[in-house]
């Protein structure tokens, strides 16, 4: 099921409502309060001027997938409306990890020790009390999506041990895409069994270990799976302009 609305500001509200009703009863379905999910608005290659429409339809959580363009974009918007939480939603680059720590709320896409290590290693020289970062697993094994693999997770969590200041709170997924939303339940069931396990282990400290998997085709499947975080583009903002 999809939004059927034209891109644009007088759509835009609308949109946020119909979406929030579709999160709604996606938690009602599952038993779940619908307060445990929160909404992410994907605003990569959007302008300023739409985000602000966003925020004026009671959206405070905003997504971006690369660094340099979300820059301008968050340093604008952060002194208009300092309580919006940005969150990095694409893949992350080491020689961008010093200026997504200091741009971002939560970075999605941790997926090697490597990167851990530099982000760590920023926010101590930065002066930083603390960084807020999901684990990007790949379920899929697929050639053009970013994340460790099950078999490297052993490896990711050991490199979170010594770490003062990035503080793991959750996993993320990137299921293929199905036309069915209904094939990708398994991905995301998966990603809950694995965040329970390593919630036992007490990777996320006295937090419950954030999900956030579901998009704008497929996020009321990954409600239904326990997604506490889905990151909605589409469905909110129209579609993609040509520059994406």
């Amino acid at each position: 099921m999809s939004v059927e609305l034209k891109p644009g500001a007088s759509g835009l509200r609308a949109r946020v409502e119909e979406v929030r009703r579709r999160v709604e009863a996606s938690a009602a379905r599952a038993g779940r309060d619908p307060r445990e999910v929160r909404l992410v608005a994907v605003s990569k290659t959007h302008p300023s001027a739409l985000v602000r429409e966003a925020i004026a339809a009671g959206l405070s959580d905003f997504g971006e997938n690369r660094v340099q363009e979300a820059e301008e974009k968050i340093v604008e918007l952060k002194r208009e409306a300092p309580a919006v939480r940005w969150h990095l939603v694409g893949h992350l680059q080491a020689n961008k990890a010093r200026r997504a720590a200091r741009l971002f709320d939560l970075i999605h896409s941790v997926d090697s020790p490597s990167l851990v290590e530099r982000l760590e290693r920023v926010c101590e020289e930065d002066g930083s009390e603390g960084l807020d970062v999901l684990l990007q697993i790949d379920l899929a094994g697929e050639a053009t999506k970013s994340g460790a693999g099950e078999e490297e997770m052993p490896a990711l969590v050991e490199s979170l041990k010594g770490c003062a200041r990035v503080r793991c709170r959750g996993l993320m997924t990137l299921p293929p895409f199905f036309d069915d939303a209904e094939l990708a339940r398994p991905y995301f069931r998966r990603l809950r069994v694995l965040r329970d396990e390593l919630r036992a282990r007490g990777l996320f400290g006295d937090g419950a270990g954030a999900l956030s998997m579901g998009m704008s085709h497929d996020f009321e499947t990954a409600i239904e799976e326990g997604a506490t975080l889905v990151r909605v583009g589409t469905a909110i903002f129209g579609a993609r302009t040509s520059a994406a």
